[in-house]
C-alpha cells in the first residue's frame, strides 16, 4: 500500500478521523461522542504503535469509509446507521473529510476496506471511480452506474431491459447533431413526440435526473395550464401555472401520466432482500407539503405486494446500488416505476436505522472477514425461522397466527327507533335501492344529509299546521335531527340510519304506542349513533398490537433488547404474510388500524394505516351481523329470557335449570347476587333516577355549567344519555324492558372509568348491579342451552369459520407467494417459510359465538381430556367477553415428523378475556397461564418458548402510561444484551420462569405522577390494563381441528338452509347490487365536488392466492378522501 500522508490519517490504513467504537468501548464512556462528533485526528507518531498491534489478526478491524459530501455524510440519518454499524465489534467508520475529497489527490485519501460513497451535488465522482480503481475496496453502492443514474433516459433504458414496467415514454433529445431525434407537433390537448402522441394529461421531465423541474400539463377540459414541480422550498413543492404550452429548449423525456390518487410510494432497499416502503402525499396533487409537527413531512408506512418486492430487488441488482432509492407509482392495479435515485436512507425510523445497520454491518462482515481472518461466521439469523421450543420439549417452526379479536374501549352506542310512513322517507328507501332486499343501511354523509333534510322538512311543517297529515311523533323528529346535527359534520363513521319496510306496518304496539297500529306499509327507522372508539380504547388496542409481536420467537443479538423484533424483521423481510379485516363499524376498524400500529411499529395517524392496512369484510357477512335481523331461535330465546326475569320472586331451583342448564359458574354467581330479578331492576331503576337528579343539579349550577366530561361529552349529553335510559327501560305499565339492560351496563361501565371524577354517588351500586344483571342477559341472549348456542353460533360465524379452515389449510400448501428465491437467500436458513398472520377484528357477537362454537361444538371430550376440562371450567367461570377479547389459534409444523404424519402439524388454542374491569381483582377466574408445560414434562421443562424470557423486559411491557401514550421515536432500548430468547434449546440453565409466561404485565398502566383520579393523558382516563392470554389446549393436531371445522360448517349448513341461502346471496356481490361497500371519510370535510373515482392503491401486503370476489372499499388516499364520493371497490385475496 502507499503511504497516504498528511494530517488526519496514519500509515497502517488505521484512520484516526473515525467515528466508532471498538468493541463497545472507547475514550469516553459508551466510547462515542454525542450525536456523531468525530474524534479528530491525535499525534502521527500514535499510528506507529497501533501498526505493531495489527500483527496479531484477529485485532484487525475492518474499515469503513464513508466518502461523500458533507451534507450527507453528517445528515441525521447517517448518523445514527453509523453508530449502530459501530456496534459490529470489528468494524471501524472514517468519514473523509470534505476537504480532501475535493482538494487533495486520491492517493492521499485515507484507506478504507470497504467503501460507501456516492455522488450528490458537486461531489467529484470521476476521483471516487480513480480511488476505488486506486484501493480495490469492496463497494457497497458501484459508482460506474452511477454516472447512468444522472441520466433519466440510461435509467429508464435500463428498467426496460430489466422487464420492469415503466410509463408509456418517448426522449426528445434536442441536439444539433441528431434531429431525427427532435420530432415534436404540439396540439391543443396532445403532443406527438418522434410519432408517439401522447394526450394530455401528460408529463414532461428533464433527461438530466438532477433537474427537477418537472412539468404536468393538463387537457383543457379540465381547465387546462401546468403544474410545475421542483425540489422542495419550505412547504411548497409544486405550483400551478397557467402556461399550457410545452417547453421549447432542452431535451425532456415525455411519459403518460399515471393516475395514482394522490400518493407517491418511496422504496429504499438495503440489498436485493430488504426493502422499506413510505407513501407519501403526491407532489402533483397541491403542491403543500403536508407536515407534522415537528415540520417533518408526513409520510405512510405502506405494504408492498409480492411483484413489488421483485420490482426492488430488481432494481438493487441491475443498478448495482445495495443502499437504493425509487419510486413507484401505484395506478389501475399495476406498480410502474418512474424515477431511481440511487444512494438514499429513509429518514426519522429508527426501525430502519436499526434494519439497515443490521443488514450492511452482515454484507461487510460476510464479505471481508474472511481475507482478514477475523472470528466471525454468519449468524444463521436465530430470527430468521420462527422456531420455538414447544410445550412437550421438541422444536417447532410457527408457521401461522390467527386472532379474532373485540374492537378497544368505546363510547356508549345509542339508538332510536321511529316507525315512518311519510312518502320522503319512502322515496328516500327508493332512491338507494332498498326495494331490493327490504333493508338499507345509510352512512354517506350525503346520505345522512338527506335524512336530517327530511327531518328539518317535517318539524317545519309540524310547527305550522298541528293537524297535518304527519303521522311522525314530533319528540322522535326532534331527536333524530338533534342527533344528525351532532359533530357539526358528518364522518361517517359515528352515526348510522337502518330503513327496514314493514308490509303491515309494526307488528306488535310496544310500551310506548298508545294507539292500535296503522293500516297499511310502514319504514322502521332506527338510527344508531355513539360507539367510538374512545383515548383510552386506542391505547388498549395500541399495546395490545405491541404485546402481539411477543407471540412471534426471535430477536436474538443486536435486536435482544426489543421485545418482538423478531416479528418486525420477519415482516421486513418479506417472510411475514400478514391480513388485517375489520367488520364496517369504525370503532372495529379504528381498533384494528391502532393494533396494526403497535403490531409493526409504526408511526403517526391512524387514518393512512386504515386505509393502506385494514380490509374491511363487510361483503360476505364475515365479520358484520344485521343485528336487526335475528334468528328464529334468537328471538324464542330472548322471549324465554325476558319471560324468566321479569318474575318478581326469588329465582327458584327451576329458574337455575331454565337460565343456567349448562350450570355456569359466573351465570350461577350473578343469579345469586341478583335473587329477585324485578327487585334487582326496581334498585336499578331507582338508583338510574338518583343518578339523572344528580346531573340535572349540577347543570344548574353555574360552575359546572361548561364542565368538559371525558371525550368531549357535556353535562347535557350524559343526562340525555341517562333520561332516555330511565324513559325506556320501565314502560308505563311498570313492566322492565329486559334488552335495555346492557346499554345500562354500558352507560355505567363508561361512566365509573372515564367520568370518576365528577364524584356522583351511588355510581359503584348501579354498576354493580346492572352488571350482575347483564351478565345473565348478555351470553344467554346467545342461546340458553347447548344447541341453541350452536344454532344461533353458526348463524353468526359460518364465514368466519370457513375462512380460518382456509387459513389453516393454506399455510402448509406449498405457495409460490411471498417467499424468498432460493438462489439469492444467503444466510437465511429457510427461505421458502413463511408465517401467515390472520387477524380479524369484530364485535361482540361474533366473539361469544366464536367461542361457543369451540366450547359446545364437540371439539374435545371433557371427559378424556383433562386440559380441555381445565379449560372449559375457566371458561365458565369468566363473565364477560370485554373490550379487546381475543381468540387465539397457533399452528406449528414439527420439521422432523413425516409430512403426511397427524403429528407435523400442532395448533395451539388461547383466549382471553380483554380489559380489566373497574372492580374485579377479587373475583378473577385464573387460567393456567399462556403455553404452560405438559403435566408429563412439568419437571424437567425449564424454557417455556420465547415468550418465557421476555420477563426479563418488563419496563417495555409495563409501560406507564404517560411513556405509552408519546409516540417512541426509537423502539429499542440500547445498552442491554438479554435476549428474548438466546438459546434455542429446551433446558437453558436459569432461564426458568415457572409453569407459564403471562403475555402482559398485569399491573394497571398508570404513571406515577397521574394521581388516580380517573383522568389522565388528555383527559383519558386510566387505561386499564389487559388480561394475559390463557392457554386453553396446546397438543391439537391439525386434522383434529380440521375435522371440527368441517363438521360443523357442515352441520350449519343442514340447519340453517336458509341462512345459507341469505348467504349466497352476499358470497356473490359482485353480480348484484351489493357491491356499495362503505368508504371511511375522514372528520373534516374536504371539498364536496363529485371527482371522478380511480381504482385505490391496494393496500394489499402480500397475495396468498387468488383473489376472492369479495369486495371492500377505502379512500383511494389518506390525503384525498373525498366524503361525498361513491364508494370505491377493489377485491383482495384471502
Amino acid at each position: 500500500m502507499s503511504e497516504p500522508g498528511g494530517e488526519g490519517w496514519c500509515q497502517s490504513g488505521n484512520p484516526t478521523s473515525v467515528f466508532a467504537y471498538e468493541g463497545h468501548q472507547g475514550p469516553e464512556e459508551g466510547g462515542m461522542k454525542n450525536e456523531g462528533e468525530m474524534r479528530k485526528g491525535e499525534e502521527e507518531g500514535q499510528g506507529k504503535e497501533e501498526d505493531e498491534d495489527y500483527d496479531s489478526p484477529p485485532e484487525r478491524q475492518i474499515v469503513v469509509g464513508i466518502c461523500s459530501m458533507m451534507k450527507k455524510s453528517k445528515s441525521k440519518p447517517m448518523t445514527q446507521i453509523m453508530e449502530r454499524l459501530c456496534k459490529f465489534e470489528y468494524i471501524t467508520v472514517v468519514i473523509f473529510p470534505e476537504e480532501v475529497i475535493l482538494n487533495e489527490p486520491v492517493d492521499k485519501w485515507p484507506l478504507c476496506d470497504c467503501l460507501v460513497s456516492f455522488h450528490s451535488k458537486g461531489f467529484p465522482l470521476d476521483k471516487a471511480v480513480e480511488y476505488a480503481n486506486l484501493r480495490n475496496p469492496l463497494l457497497i453502492n458501484d459508482l460506474n452506474m452511477q454516472y447512468y443514474i444522472q441520466d433519466r433516459r440510461e435509467v429508464y433504458r435500463i428498467l426496460q431491459e430489466e422487464g420492469i414496467d415503466l410509463p408509456r415514454y418517448a426522449v426528445l433529445t434536442r441536439d444539433p447533431d441528431r434531429p431525427e431525434e427532435c420530432n415534436l407537433v404540439e396540439g391543443e390537448d396532445h403532443v406527438e413526440v418522434n410519432g408517439e402522441v401522447f394526450p394530455k394529461p401528460f408529463v414532461e421531465k428533464p433527461v438530466c435526473a438532477e433537474d427537477h423541474n418537472v412539468y404536468i400539463y393538463y387537457p383543457t377540459s379540465a381547465g387546462g395550464g401546468s403544474q410545475r414541480l421542483f425540489r422542495k422550498i419550505g412547504s411548497r413543492s409544486s405550483v400551478y401555472s397557467p402556461e399550457s404550452c410545452v417547453r421549447k429548449t432542452g431535451s425532456y423525456i415525455y411519459e403518460e401520466f399515471m393516475p395514482t390518487d394522490g400518493t407517491d410510494v418511496k422504496v429504499y432497499t438495503v440489498g436485493p432482500d430488504y426493502a422499506h416502503a413510505e407513501a407519501r402525499k403526491s407532489p402533483a396533487l397541491d403542491g403543500k407539503v403536508e407536515r407534522d409537527s415537528e415540520g417533518k413531512e408526513i409520510r405512510y408506512p405502506v405494504m408492498l405486494t409480492a411483484m413489488e418486492k421483485l420490482v426492488a430487488r430488481k432494481v438493487c441488482l441491475a443498478f448495482k446500488q445495495t443502499v437504493c432509492g425509487f419510486d413507484l407509482l401505484r395506478a389501475n392495479g399495476h406498480s410502474f416505476v418512474c424515477d431511481v435515485n440511487g444512494f438514499s436512507f429513509v429518514k426519522n425510523s429508527m426501525k430502519y436505522y436499526d434494519d439497515c445497520a443490521k443488514v450492511l454491518g452482515n454484507m461487510v462482515m460476510r464479505e471481508l472477514a474472511p481475507q482478514f481472518h477475523i472470528p466471525w461466521s454468519i449468524p444463521m439469523e436465530a430470527e430468521d425461522i420462527p422456531i420455538v421450543p414447544t410445550t412437550s420439549g421438541t422444536m417447532m417452526e410457527l408457521r401461522c397466527v390467527i386472532a379474532i379479536i373485540r374492537h378497544g374501549d368505546r363510547t356508549p352506542k345509542q339508538k332510536m327507533k321511529m316507525e315512518v310512513r311519510h312518502p320522503l322517507f319512502f322515496e328516500l328507501f327508493e332512491k338507494y335501492g332498498g326495494y331490493k332486499s327490504g333493508k338499507l343501511k345509510l352512512k354517506k354523509p350525503k346520505q345522512l344529509q338527506e335524512v336530517l333534510d327530511i327531518a328539518r322538512l317535517l318539524l317545519v311543517e309540524l310547527g305550522q299546521h298541528t293537524d297535518c297529515e304527519i303521522e311522525e311523533k314530533k319528540g322522535k323528529l326532534e331527536q333524530l335531527k338533534t342527533v344528525l346535527e351532532m359533530y357539526g359534520h358528518f364522518s361517517g363513521i359515528n352515526r348510522k340510519v337502518q330503513l327496514t319496510y314493514l308490509p303491515n306496518g309494526q307488528p306488535k304496539a310496544s310500551s310506548e304506542e298508545e294507539e292500535g297500529p296503522k293500516e297499511g306499509p310502514s319504514l322502521l327507522l332506527v338510527l344508531k349513533w355513539g360507539g367510538e372508539l374512545t383515548p383510552a380504547g386506542r391505547v388498549q388496542a395500541e399495546e395490545l398490537g405491541r404485546a402481539f409481536r411477543c407471540m412471534y420467537p426471535g430477536g436474538q443479538g443486536d435486536y435482544a433488547g426489543f421485545p418482538g423484533c423478531g416479528l418486525l424483521r420477519l415482516h421486513s423481510t418479506y417472510r411475514h404474510d400478514l391480513k388485517i379485516y375489520a367488520s364496517d363499524e369504525g370503532r372495529v376498524q379504528m381498533t384494528a388500524a391502532a393494533f396494526a400500529k403497535g403490531l409493526l411499529a409504526l408511526e403517526g395517524e391512524l387514518t393512512p394505516i386504515l386505509v393502506q392496512m385494514v380490509k374491511s369484510a363487510n361483503m360476505n357477512g364475515m365479520l358484520d351481523s344485521d343485528s336487526e335481523s335475528l334468528t328464529d331461535c334468537q328471538q324464542r330465546v330472548k322471549a324465554r329470557l325476558h319471560e324468566i326475569m321479569q318474575k318478581d320472586q326469588d329465582f327458584t331451583e327451576a329458574d337455575y335449570q331454565k337460565l343456567a342448564p349448562t350450570g355456569s359458574p359466573s351465570l350461577v354467581n350473578s343469579m345469586k347476587i341478583i335473587g329477585n330479578p324485578v327487585r334487582t331492576c326496581d334498585q336499578v331503576y331507582a338508583l338510574i333516577q338518583r343518578l339523572t337528579s344528580q346531573i340535572r343539579k349540577r347543570l344548574e349550577d353555574p360552575k359546572s355549567a361548561d364542565l368538559q366530561l371525558y371525550h368531549s361529552e357535556t353535562l347535557e349529553l350524559m343526562l340525555q344519555r341517562w333520561s332516555k335510559l330511565e324513559r325506556d327501560f320501565r314502560n308505563k305499565s311498570g313492566r322492565y324492558d329486559i334488552s335495555k339492560i346492557p346499554d345500562i351496563y354500558d352507560c355505567v361501565k363508561y361512566d365509573t372509568q372515564h367520568n370518576a371524577t365528577l364524584g356522583l354517588e351511588d355510581t359503584l351500586e348501579l354498576f354493580r348491579l346492572s352488571r350482575a344483571l347483564a351478565d345473565i342477559v348478555i351470553p344467554q341472549e346467545y342461546g340458553i342451552n347447548k344447541p341453541e348456542k350452536m344454532d344461533i353460533a353458526q348463524a353468526y360465524c359460518l364465514p368466519l369459520m370457513k375462512k380460518i379452515q382456509l387459513d389453516l389449510q393454506r399455510t402448509h400448501e406449498d405457495e409460490a407467494v411471498n417467499k424468498l428465491h432460493p438462489l439469492y437467500s444467503r444466510g437465511v436458513m429457510s427461505p421458502g417459510r413463511h408465517v401467515r398472520t390472520r387477524l380479524y377484528f369484530t364485535s361482540e357477537s361474533h366473539v361469544h359465538s366464536l367461542l361457543s362454537i369451540f366450547r359446545y361444538g364437540g371439539l374435545l371430550d371433557e371427559v378424556k381430556d383433562q386440559q380441555w376440562k381445565q379449560a372449559m371450567d375457566y371458561l365458565s367461570a369468566v363473565s364477560e367477553l370485554n373490550y379487546m377479547t381475543q381468540i387465539v389459534i397457533m399452528l406449528y409444523e414439527d420439521n422432523n415428523k413425516d409430512p403426511g404424519s397427524e403429528e407435523r402439524f400442532h395448533v395451539e388454542l388461547h383466549f382471553s378475556p380483554g380489559v380489566k374491569s373497574c372492580e374485579d381483582e377479587e373475583n378473577v377466574p385464573l387460567g393456567f397461564g399462556f403455553r404452560p408445560a405438559s403435566a408429563e414434562n412439568q419437571e424437567k421443562q425449564t424454557n417455556q418458548g420465547s415468550l418465557e424470557d421476555l420477563s426479563q423486559d418488563e419496563p417495555d411491557r409495563a409501560l406507564p402510561l404517560s411513556e405509552l401514550i408519546s409516540i417512541r421515536r426509537s423502539p429499542m432500548i440500547r445498552n442491554r444484551k438479554t435476549g428474548s430468547m438466546e438459546v434455542l434449546s429446551e433446558t437453558s440453565p436459569g432461564s426458568s420462569k415457572g409453569a407459564s409466561y403471562r403475555l402482559f404485565p398485569s399491573c394497571s398502566r398508570q404513571s406515577p405522577e397521574i394521581k388516580p383520579t380517573g383522568l389522565g393523558f388528555e383527559g383519558c382516563s386510566m387505561v386499564p390494563s389487559i388480561y394475559p392470554l390463557e392457554t386453553l389446549h396446546n397438543s391439537l393436531s391439525l386434522k383434529q381441528v380440521d375435522e371440527f371445522l368441517n363438521a360443523v360448517c357442515e352441520d350449519s349448513s343442514d340447519a340453517h338452509a336458509k341462512t345459507m341461502k341469505a348467504l349466497s346471496v352476499l358470497f356473490d356481490t359482485s353480480s348484484q347490487g351489493y357491491g356499495q361497500a362503505h368508504t371511511y371519510p375522514p372528520p373534516k370535510a374536504l371539498s364536496s365536488s363529485e371527482t371522478p373515482v380511480r381504482p385505490p392503491i391496494h393496500p394489499l401486503c402480500l397475495s396468498s392466492g387468488p383473489p376472492s370476489t369479495v369486495s371492500s372499499a377505502g379512500p383511494s388516499s389518506p390525503t384525498s378522501v373525498n366524503p361525498s364520493n361513491p364508494a370505491i371497490n377493489f377485491s383482495f385475496s384471502e
